[in-house]
């Protein structure tokens, strides 16, 4: 792949739930951030933008398929580096399924009701039917997967470049109208008027809460760094599709919560949150006629459907590192006669993402999903940035062929600020997870995660084991990176 399809992945996997659920369920799940949705987002951004420069720097040094696994297993130890990937892995696979979910409801839901089909609509709110349909949606593209890098491309690349022309169109609607416009519009459709006695008062705890759960928004541009083994002048292109998709996707999830929050009033938004799940269109969709509704929806099922192919290379080719390395068993690493692709591990991913469909089904609310994913994310660029510190002395030789920010001073300083700080967002997500009223404790993210955890060093501790008794040079393989 070259530059435009690795930013496509990167920024394929950012977009999505991201930009069009998040920021306004963030009102129901972060109660009282209120109108401050837009300074915690770009919060939010720090944390991601500091592993954004761990993850380029040590890409241009390590250029393979596996990426998280690969730079913590050879640059800092390699039970970290599984445990980094595994988490990774973990999470995004959960996240996987839980876009496949939420595409059919609210997303497809919106449409049909935009088109005055309420027959479909009522349909698609039915538990098999949503279950259904986004098991279909995975598997289809997990086969795009299996299919090669053309068919990837070919698939993500025009559903990228259409996911910003729809998305522009909430941009322009949304600084076009403004919150008298949108009240007037309410009471000629509903024959509702707007009064709220929601104070909007600043805290901290709560700000700081919601940065760490927006911090998720910002997750996918690693997986960029997944496709080392198949991108073209890899030192080259895997850092700067890492730069390109952060910098562009930062700046259209700034227009994008900007506008939606400056037509519709946060107040609304807070309060329809609290009672059903809401989308950035279906708070426009007051504003604009039917037509232009429609579209803003297709736009944002078109940005979560190109979360799918983009997400499910990265965690396979996380699961084909392993096997390669003998972490994971070897069949895994199998690549398809024909097509080239570990198909595998794409599969073994799929059936993953199979779980976190049924999972967000069971739950009741797929902000479960997204915890999960924010704790395993958290944890795998936290240690992206001590890798980046430890690499020096660690793997001297590795360290050498680092191709951008060679001065040492500047990398000291970038990875122990992006440790001090995911410490930080890792610590307040941690708090508010344990913290929550919930109906049973496998409904907080952290246990969940830590018993995976348990689950990968278990694995872990036995392939090793399997490794020594093979005779394995584990050091000598430990420092040198996989064949490309």
């Amino acid at each position: 792949m070259g530059i435009i399809g690795l930013a496509a992945t990167g920024i394929c996997s950012m977009l999505g739930a991201s930009i069009n659920v998040v920021p306004f369920m963030i009102q129901r799940n972060v109660e009282g951030i209120g109108p401050y949705v837009l300074p915690a987002f770009v919060f939010a951004a720090v944390p991601a933008i500091l592993a954004a420069f761990a993850y380029s720097i040590l890409a241009s040094a390590m250029p393979r398929a596996g990426g998280a696994y690969i730079y913590a297993s050879r640059g800092l130890n390699p039970y970290l580096g599984f445990v980094a990937s595994f988490s990774q892995w973990f999470g995004l696979s959960i996240v996987i399924g839980v876009i496949s979910y939420v595409v059919v409801n609210p997303f497809l839901r919106d449409i049909a009701v935009a088109l005055e089909m309420d027959g479909l609509a009522t349909w698609l709110e039915q538990g098999y039917v949503r279950v259904g349909l986004a098991l279909v949606l995975l598997w289809f593209f997990a086969f795009v997967n299996i299919l090669g890098a053309k068919a990837y491309e070919r698939t993500v690349i025009p559903m990228m470049f259409l996911m910003f022309a729809l998305g522009a169109i909430v941009i322009v609607a949304g600084f076009y109208f403004d919150q008298q416009d949108f009240a007037a519009a309410l009471l000629e459709k509903e024959n509702r008027v707007h009064t709220s006695s929601m104070s909007g008062e600043f805290n901290w705890r709560i700000f700081f809460s919601a940065a760490a759960l927006l911090f998720s928004s910002f997750i996918g541009f690693d997986s960029i760094a997944q496709a080392g083994g198949e991108a073209k002048n890899p030192t080259r292109s895997l850092p700067l599709a890492i730069g390109l998709a952060v910098l562009t996707v930062g700046s259209f999830y700034m227009l994008f919560t900007a506008a939606v929050y400056h037509a519709v009033p946060w107040t609304f938004i807070a309060e329809e949150a609290l009672v059903k799940d809401i989308t950035a269109p279906g708070m426009l969709g007051y504003l604009l006629p039917a037509s232009l509704a429609v579209l803003i929806v297709a736009g944002a099922a078109i940005a979560l459907i190109n979360d799918l192919p983009a997400m499910l290379l990265s965690v396979s080719r996380l699961m084909f590192a392993w096997a390669e390395d003998g972490i994971f068993p070897r069949r895994v690493a199998k690549v398809h006669q024909k097509l080239h692709t570990p198909h595998i591990a794409i599969m073994v991913s799929g059936l993953m993402a199979s779980v976190g469909i049924l999972g967000s089904h069971f739950a009741g609310d797929f902000f479960l999903g997204i915890d999960i994913m924010v704790t395993s994310m958290m944890v795998n660029f936290l240690l992206m940035c001590v890798t980046m510190v430890s690499i020096p002395k660690h793997n001297p030789t590795l360290y050498k062929e680092i191709k951008i920010i060679k001065n040492g001073s500047y990398q000291k300083w970038l990875g122990y600020s992006g440790i001090v700080v995911l410490l930080f967002f890792l610590t307040v997500h941690t708090i508010k997870d344990l913290s929550a009223e919930v109906g049973a404790w496998y409904f907080h993210s952290t246990p969940v995660w830590l018993i995976v955890m348990g689950i990968a060093s278990v694995i872990f501790f036995i392939k090793l084991r399997t490794l020594k008794k093979e005779g394995k040079d584990l050091d000598e393989q430990f420092k040198k990176l996989p064949p490309e």
